[in-house]
């Protein structure tokens, strides 16, 4: 549990991100562009190309007969929505997590604070705990409101194209509840234990690139029809990132000292 002095080191680290405006609009950056640029670009591309369009036929063998029933553009939105777009929304927590827990104690030691942290009457690993925290509850909070706009720009350009609107399936519901923070607390620890070492944000974030290149190839086996991400393998891989989150966490707490951050 956090105590009250860590919740002003989270306090004070949250201010400071909202008030950094150069690193507060790159967080915001990507939640836009991968909730509504992207989102849209599929949407408009499987509603208003021709049903003989190449660049779906993958896609279009993956459905099952019944969906193929109604309206072919919606079904293969409803496709895209459930299995492709949760991958491409799950860089969001990466990218916006990797900005702020990127700058966690760089920018404690560019702003020449670091030696004031050491004073506060928090241990080391209470003080490793609040910088996580600070960055998870942040990162939360943006991915949460992107998948609202998401889910309203999607529902809203289905239904004035085609006067339909698309089922939230399951799988949605553990990608929320599951994924997204187990993969965010992990590129977190990851980022905040470099960002001791580390002298730039640049240097710090490097380590969210292994958490990117996966990602990158699930998104090429959807949209080569290699396989699909169903309900139960986005359970269990949430189930599994979860465990590997906590023990990552409580491993690197353990191992987390000053003079990794004196160096």
């Amino acid at each position: 549990m956090i105590d009250s002095k860590q919740k002003a080191v989270v306090k004070k680290d949250i201010q400071g991100m909202v008030a950094n405006k150069r690193y507060f609009y790159m967080m915001l950056l990507m939640p836009l562009l991968f909730s509504v640029v992207l989102p849209s670009m599929f949407v408009l591309i499987a509603l208003l190309a021709p049903e003989s369009s190449r660049d779906f036929e993958q896609l279009l063998v993956l459905l099952p007969a019944e969906s193929k029933v109604g309206d072919l553009g919606v079904s293969i939105v409803q496709l895209i929505f459930t299995s492709i777009m949760p991958l491409f929304f799950l860089m969001i927590p990466i990218m916006t997590s990797s900005v702020m827990a990127a700058s966690s104690f760089v920018g404690e030691k560019e702003k020449n604070t670091l030696e004031t942290l050491f004073y506060s009457p928090l241990t080391v690993r209470q003080i490793f705990q609040a910088k996580v925290y600070s960055s998870l509850l942040m990162s939360l909070v943006i991915t949460g409101v992107a998948f609202i706009i998401m889910l309203v720009v999607v529902q809203l350009e289905v239904f004035f194209l085609k006067g339909a609107l698309l089922s939230v399936e399951l799988s949605w519901l553990f990608v929320l509840v599951l994924l997204v923070p187990a993969i965010t607390l992990i590129s977190i620890t990851l980022i905040v234990k470099g960002s001791a070492k580390a002298q730039t944000m640049e240097e710090s974030q490097q380590k969210s690139a292994f958490l990117i290149l996966p990602l990158i190839v699930f998104m090429i086996g959807q949209f080569t029809g290699l396989f699909l991400i169903n309900t139960w393998v986005v359970l269990i891989f949430g189930l599994v990132l979860a465990g590997a989150a906590i023990a990552l966490l409580h491993g690197s707490m353990r191992s987390f000292t000053y003079e990794m951050l004196l160096k």
